[in-house]
Parts: structure tokens; C-alpha cells; sequence
């Protein structure tokens, strides 16, 4: 693999934009606030400031590696293109019927999310696909061109084309493209088969209808910021960073958009395992809190949890099974809306509640002075005395103490009869059980026990509530790597080019089919690694083999990872002993008598991960050298308490500061609580220790 000495790392949130820039072993970093009418525009912004801090001009950088919250903000805000979906005759209403799940069960008066298109942006064209991937009913280009003749008079920017059962056979959905490209040539086109090539129309659908959505949005963007960069003389590469963890092509980018839905949080989560691989660390909660959002996810043996199918947009208190489903490969966290920027307010009931809706950027928190009258997260944490309002974000943006504190009080204190700082506690204790929570679940789950876990927290908030948040969990470690305000960005420049195909092609192991299966995963093979040569030419390319089985009669299935021997050289009784050891750890024991199937096949291409050294540690036996003093509120305690300020980088290795304390830097405050003490670690992480 081609190495780099100066590479760009940038990140779009919903508050801030973050850009890393790593050059000859040094790393240099800022953030900057989201331009959302031109995102493109903070990013000329964080890329000119870091290039001056490391003495450099732009077009000397040689890669470029984005990630971006832009195709999520477009789904959920729902300001996409103009887009139709082209469907099978009697399937037009899959989207709007959606399953039999109710995310609510004893609500009477549950409200279904509206589908992405409503109805009569959706078309029908006869032909039929049987689920052996055989035709029952031809389909007939007269017929195609009779319903794209209809789609034309719609004006449409984009088309979504999903047919029943074509991802064991794509032929239709070819023959419609092809009529589309004929007619419609200046129209953007998604056909599911390549978009998501996996059972269940409802959540295919979607997928597709999703991705046509934000394609046009997604193509122009990119453009754009090419063109931004060409300007600014940077003539490297650009690639992106995709939900799964990996790196792809901006081309491949532009073409499956809705690869990029949780690209930012990947990144956090490919940056967390790799602190994990340094440590050591086979438990390892990820926490990572920005300006919109928190998430969070179990990474074990240094390898963040996968999944194939997510949700965007949970409109019902972030429950499950009440947003859009998207089947694609993505790292499973879970994700609320909590970050610095979530509004507070008092609901019916006269109980505090804390997003999801956020302040954003523009205006912000009341405390940024920018015309926000509500208070958010970051108002709280400003009158609980854990940000210096003369030294957030590195000076670049002075924060108002009083408008925090009248916005508390008129919002949240005068309907509770609290004072301003009652109501901060209150804020700040209910968004850090809220993610306590969300984390206890998500646990649950995969069968998983916390107390056994070391957190790693980044993210411009994260820092500030990952200490609270650990004595809630029962957590007894927190480290917080250098560059944790701007973690995922870096995140970015740690990960593998990688590409995930999948397939469904449903099969049981009493009539196993060793043959078709190396032929299907061989293809897969080809397919994945296809993709990745599109990014890197010259590195070595690893498989990961991957098939999704459950017993047959039930809902769901289980990833079940082979080796690339075993997936070669198919064997039902290995496919059957693999998914029993994994069955077993998952819900206690198997189920005798039953047969099981196989869904979903999947073969992960990557290029080989970045070796970590193993780092040696130290228990801390030097005191730090504090730079003053601060009254700092203690949420176990319920009161202000006198602590120490320490700056980050004058701690030595070894050093420890007793908390509590707040360890400042420029994108962050790292808030140590009473109950615990703060170690400087040999590669600069703060380790964050219960007292002895």
C-alpha cells in the first residue's frame, strides 16, 4: 500500500466540521463551525487553518479522506431530489404498509412515519420474478416505455427502481434503466439489485428509494468540493469514508450515496479500535458525543461490530422500528439525539427532555451569542462550570454565561421552580442518563456486561460527559486519546480501502449446495475486490467471509464469519457446527430437530489493517502541575466543588491529576469527577481511573 506523508482528514457534523491534517509523524487539527447551505465552504476554511499551522501550502497535501453527515441530514430533514420509484405491479404500497412491527405496542394512536415518497410519485410496470429467481411474467420494454412516458411528465431528478425478487434476478430492473437512460437520459437512476442485492422488499425498497433520494444532492456536493479544491490547488484524490468502516472512491461515492449515511460515526468507531489495539483492549465501549448526536458502540477483539441493516430518522423517541430501514453494511452503534447543541425543554408532564431536535450550528446553544434563545447541552455544561467561556474551540468562539443561564431559567427553571443552576443539573443529568441508557440496551442486546468494558471517548462533548457517564455504567476506565474533539476525522485516516457485496440467495443446509455456494462467493470475491482496486492499485487485498443463518421458521438470522478456507471449501457440517457456536453464545443454547438456512452471503474486500504497536503504560506516579482553579459542579454530589485546571499538553508522561479536575485543550475539556484521578499515558491518552 502506497504510503502518504501528508494526508487531510475531514469530517461534516451537524455543528461543526473537523479537519485533522497528519504530516511527517505530526498531527495538526481545528474545527470549524458547519456551513450547511455550502458545506464545501468550512471545509476550504479548516483545511487553509490547518495547513498554516503546519507551514504548509494546500497543494501539498496528497490524499484527501471525507466523511459526512450530509446524506443523513438530507433523509431525516427530507429535502432530498424529486424522485420516483418504479415498482412491480401490486407492490406499490411496500414503502407506505411497511411490516407488522409496532415500535409502540399500547399506543391506540400510533403515527407511522411517512414514507420518503408518497404515493403518487410511485409506479407500477407488470413482470414477475418468482423468489427461485425465476420469470413468471415477462416484462415487455412496450410496457416499460409506456409507464417512463408517465415518469417524464413528473419532471423528476432522480428514479428508484426496485422489482420484486431482482436481487436473485436483475434482468428487469436492467431492461427499465435501459429505458430510462434512453428517454430520460439527464435523470439519475438507482436499480435495487445494485444498491442493496438482499431479501426483504420492504427494507430493498427503501434502500433504493433512499439512495435515489440524496444521489443527485451527494453528486453535485462532491462536485462542488472538487472543484473548491482545484481552486485551491490541491490535485490529490479524494475518497470517502463509508458506514461499514472503510474507504472508497469519490466515484463510487457519488454512485451508492447511501453507503456514506453514517460515514462520520464509522470513523470514531474505526479510531476507537485502534486506541483499543494500542491498549491492548479486547472490551471496549465507544462513546462518541458531538454537537447533534451521541453514539455508541461495543468494539471486541479491536473490531467494531458490523451490521446489514440500520435505521435513519427514528421519529418516535428513538425507538426501534420507527425510522427508515437502510440494508447496507454499516457498524452497529447506537445513536440518540444527544450532543452539546440538543435543545431542553419541559414536556406535559413537567419532565425535563433533551432533544432530539438540536440548535445545530446556526443558530447554536444560547451560549454562542448567535440568536438562540433555547437552551441546549451545552448551556448546562457551560453554568456547570465545565467549559472556560473564554477558551471554547480554542478561542474562536466566546461563549455567553448569562444568556445560558436566563435561557435555563425562562425555558426549563420557571416552569420547575428551579434556579438556573438547578435547572443545568437537571439538563446535563437527564442527557447523561439518557445515553447511559441507550448504552445499558444496547449491552443487552449482544449479551454483553459492561462493568467488564473500558470506555474510549472523543468528540468535542464527549470529554465532558464520559466521566459522569462511566460512574452510571459501572464503568471503572476512560481513555480519552489526543485529537478526541476531532476523533472521527482521524478516525478517517486510520481506515482500511475497503468494499462489502452481499447477496441473497436463500439456501438450507438439508439441501447444502457446496459447488453453487464457491461459485456465489467466488463472484462476490471478485466483486468486492473490484471495487477496492478502484482506490489502491498495488495493496494486497484480504477477503472476509461472512453468511447470515437461522433456524428455519424464524424472523431474523445471525452473521455467522468463516474463513476464507472454509468459505472455499464449503462443508455443511463446518456451516452447521459455526452457527451453533455462535447461536449458543448468543442466547444460551440451540434448538434440536430443527433445520437451518441461509439468507444473506457477504465477502468483506479490504486492504490490511494499519499495524499498532503495543504500548507499554504507567500507573501515574507524579502529580500534575495545575494552571489554577474553577468551581466545577459534581453531579454525585449535587454540588460545586473546588478543582483543579491542568492543560493537556503540559502533563508529562506519568503525571496524575486528582479529580475532580478539568484537563483543557483547544476542542475539548476532559471533566474528571471526584470519584476518580487522571493518568497521562505514554502516547498522550488521559486515562481516566477510579481513586485507588
Amino acid at each position: 500500500m502506497k504510503t502518504f506523508s501528508t494526508r487531510l482528514g475531514v469530517d461534516i457534523g451537524g455543528t461543526f466540521t473537523d479537519v485533522v491534517l497528519e504530516r511527517g509523524g505530526e498531527s495538526f487539527s481545528t474545527k470549524v463551525l458547519t456551513t450547511y447551505i455550502a458545506p464545501e465552504n468550512a471545509i476550504i476554511d479548516g483545511m487553509q487553518q490547518v495547513c498554516a499551522k503546519a507551514g504548509i501550502k494546500p497543494a501539498e497535501i496528497e490524499q484527501i479522506i471525507h466523511g459526512t453527515t450530509l446524506a443523513t441530514n438530507a433523509l431525516i430533514e427530507r429535502r432530498g431530489a424529486k424522485t420516483a420509484l418504479i415498482t412491480t405491479e401490486g407492490f406499490r404500497d411496500v414503502i407506505e404498509m411497511r411490516t407488522e412491527s409496532r415500535f409502540e405496542q399500547y399506543d391506540l394512536n400510533l403515527n407511522l412515519p411517512d414514507p420518503l415518497l408518497p404515493r403518487h410519485m410511485r409506479y407500477t410496470v407488470p413482470g414477475r420474478v418468482d423468489a427461485n429467481g425465476d420469470i413468471l411474467v415477462e416484462l415487455n420494454r412496450a410496457d416499460v416505455e409506456a409507464v417512463v412516458d408517465k415518469v417524464a411528465k413528473g419532471n423528476y431528478e432522480s428514479v428508484a427502481v426496485g422489482l420484486i425478487h431482482s436481487y436473485l434476478n436483475p434482468a428487469h430492473e436492467q431492461l427499465v434503466r435501459e429505458v430510462l437512460a434512453e428517454k430520460l437520459p439527464d435523470v439519475s437512476v438507482s436499480i435495487s439489485s445494485e444498491v442493496s442485492p438482499q431479501m426483504r422488499e420492504y427494507e430493498r425498497f427503501n434502500t433504493v428509494v433512499a439512495n435515489a433520494y440524496i444521489k443527485p444532492l451527494m453528486a453535485s456536493y462532491l462536485g462542488r468540493l472538487e472543484d473548491r479544491l482545484k481552486d485551491e490547488g490541491v490535485a490529490c484524490r479524494i475518497f470517502l469514508m463509508h458506514s461499514g468502516g472503510g474507504i472508497i472512491s469519490i466515484q463510487n461515492a457519488a454512485d451508492f450515496p447511501v453507503r456514506l449515511v453514517e460515514s462520520g460515526p464509522a470513523g470514531g468507531a474505526v479510531f476507537a479500535a485502534h486506541i483499543a489495539a494500542r491498549y491492548g483492549l479486547d472490551k471496549v465501549l465507544s462513546f462518541d458525543m458531538g454537537g447533534t448526536t451521541a453514539k455508541i458502540c461495543l468494539i471486541k477483539n479491536q473490531t467494531p461490530k458490523t451490521s446489514r441493516v440500520f435505521e435513519v430518522a427514528r421519529t418516535y423517541r428513538f425507538k426501534k422500528g420507527s425510522g427508515m430501514p437502510i440494508s447496507i453494511p454499516v457498524i452497529d452503534m447506537v445513536e440518540i439525539g444527544a450532543g452539546g447543541g440538543s435543545l431542553a425543554h419541559v414536556d406535559a408532564m413537567h419532565q425535563i427532555r433533551v432533544g432530539p431536535e438540536s440548535a445545530g450550528s446556526e443558530p447554536g446553544p444560547a451560549c454562542y451569542g448567535r440568536g438562540g434563545e433555547r437552551p441546549g447541552v451545552t448551556d448546562a455544561d457551560l453554568v456547570l462550570g465545565k467549559l472556560d467561556p473564554e477558551n471554547f474551540a480554542g478561542g474562536s468562539i466566546k461563549l455567553h454565561p448569562d444568556a445560558s443561564k436566563n435561557a435555563l431559567t425562562k425555558v426549563v427553571g420557571s416552569p420547575l421552580d428551579m434556579d438556573a443552576v438547578e435547572a443545568a443539573f437537571g439538563v446535563a443529568e437527564v442527557v447523561d442518563e439518557n445515553m447511559a441508557n441507550a448504552a445499558r440496551v444496547h449491552a443487552v442486546e449482544n449479551g454483553e456486561d459492561l462493568s467488564e468494558y473500558t470506555m474510549i471517548a472523543f468528540g468535542g462533548a464527549a470529554p465532558l460527559h464520559a466521566g459522569r457517564l462511566c460512574e452510571k455504567l459501572g464503568v471503572e476506565r476512560l481513555l480519552v486519546p489526543p485529537g478526541a474533539g476531532v476523533g472521527s476525522a482521524i478516525g478517517f485516516l486510520r481506515a482500511p480501502f475497503s468494499f462489502e457485496a452481499n447477496r441473497s440467495v436463500y439456501m438450507t443446509l438439508s439441501d447444502f449446495d457446496g459447488d453453487r455456494i464457491k461459485s456465489l462467493l467466488t463472484d462476490l470475491k471478485s466483486e468486492a475486490t473490484g471495487f477496492v482496486r478502484t482506490c489502491d492499485e498495488v495493496s494486497p487485498i484480504l477477503s472476509e467471509f461472512k453468511v447470515y443463518m437461522r433456524y428455519t421458521g424464524q424472523g431474523w438470522e445471525i452473521p455467522i464469519e468463516l474463513t476464507e478456507e472454509q468459505a472455499m471449501n464449503p462443508d455443511v457440517d463446518t456451516f452447521e457446527a459455526r452457527f451453533i457456536e455462535d447461536y449458543t453464545k448468543l442466547f444460551g443454547r440451540p434448538v434440536e430437530g430443527m433445520d437451518i438456512e441461509i439468507t444473506v452471503w457477504s465477502v468483506n474486500a479490504t486492504t490490511p489493517p494499519e499495524k499498532v504497536e503495543r504500548m507499554d503504560e504507567t500507573s501515574g506516579a507524579d502529580t500534575a502541575k495545575a494552571t489554577g482553579q474553577r468551581p466545577l459542579f459534581d453531579a454525585a454530589s449535587a454540588k460545586y466543588l473546588d478543582a483543579q485546571i491542568v492543560n493537556r499538553f503540559d502533563m508529562a508522561t506519568g503525571q496524575r491529576a486528582a479529580g475532580p479536575v478539568a484537563v483543557i485543550e483547544d476542542e475539548t475539556t476532559i471533566i474528571v469527577p471526584a470519584s476518580r484521578d487522571a493518568i497521562r499515558q505514554p502516547d498522550g491518552c488521559i486515562d481516566v481511573v477510579v481513586k485507588g
